[in-house]
């Protein structure tokens, strides 16, 4: 029990929770509503389900980590990148620090995706793990030797915010992105993305959801939009081969969970790879929606 830990996930609506044995085991598990806006509350929620969370694992005083839609800056120590806009230009992890009486470890949620994949997930055992976030946005994170890569200025991994690679002329100059530019592939490869260009095509306003159920029932329409959905994918993938070539590919997110993504990337990412052979495993990611919170835990040393 002394090896326990505990991972919080900071999410947008709900804050996760959960308590891991030294084996992975999972002792304690809670959720509860984030405290929008409210800087101060966010701190105080943390800290009580922390509190929670030992109480209910009979622990107390064990190492924590935080994973959260952001990063801290290297220049300021400050939460930059946030979609939980109340915690920018904040010292979120001195802050939560203080409040715990301990020290924290905070790190971007796509990286605690990886590190969580990377520890006892879909890709243990492997050095270099590169998981994409494909759900309402769309992220990555890159664990090396199971620890995340955070780089120099904590904006590794950041490939929603990159253009689409090797784009037609159709595809220019893309959609407006809120970052402020066009054609990120976050706006092609989100949930939001696929029914963005399903209704500019069609006319139809159908979620993304709705898109892979009518594409599953043989409509040409949808067919087609997952058909470029699949192709862009495959393009915006093997960009990322072509620079990092990692030993695994783990997709997370909403869009992770279509068998038919999966079973037709490889083949969507190959011809764009600069070599020639293309032999990477894609996989789901094994722990879903619990990856990000597990990722957490482990960012104080996972096991051996």
């Amino acid at each position: 029990m002394s090896r326990a830990r505990i991972g919080i996930d900071f999410g947008g609506t709900k804050i996760a929770g959960i308590v891991l044995a030294a084996d992975g085991r999972t002792l304690a598990a809670q959720r509860i509503p984030t405290p929008r806006g409210d800087y101060d509350g966010s701190l105080a929620a943390v800290s009580g389900l922390v509190a929670a969370l030992e109480a209910e694992a009979g622990i107390s005083a064990v190492s924590v980590g935080i994973g959260m839609p952001g990063a801290i800056s290297p220049a300021t120590g400050l939460i930059k990148n946030a979609n939980s806009t109340w915690l920018i230009d904040k010292p979120f992890e001195a802050d939560i620090a203080r409040t715990l009486g301990r020290p924290v470890r905070v790190e971007n949620d796509a990286n605690c995706l990886a590190v969580s994949e990377a520890t006892d997930g879909a890709g243990a055992g492997a050095h270099l793990v590169w998981a994409a976030i494909l759900g309402t946005g769309v992220g990555s994170g890159i664990a090396v030797g199971g620890r995340p890569l955070s780089g120099r200025g904590r904006v590794s991994g950041e490939w929603g915010h990159n253009p689409l690679p090797w784009p037609r002329d159709d595809e220019r100059p893309g959609p407006a992105c809120y970052c402020g530019r066009h054609g990120c592939i976050e706006t092609w490869l989100s949930g939001p993305g696929i029914a963005a260009d399903h209704g500019r095509r069609t006319g139809q306003t159908l979620s993304g959801e709705a898109i892979v159920a009518a594409m599953r029932e043989g409509d040409p329409e949808a067919q087609q939009t997952f058909a470029l959905y699949l192709d862009r994918m495959g393009r915006g993938i093997a960009h990322v081969v072509n620079i990092l070539d990692p030993d695994v590919i783990v997709l997370g997110g909403g869009l992770s969970r279509v068998s038919e993504l999966l079973a037709g990337l490889p083949e969507a990412i190959a011809p764009h790879v600069f070599s020639d052979v293309f032999d990477t495993p894609v996989r789901a990611s094994l722990h879903g929606d619990a990856s990000g919170v597990r990722g957490a835990a482990w960012l104080w040393d996972a096991p051996s």
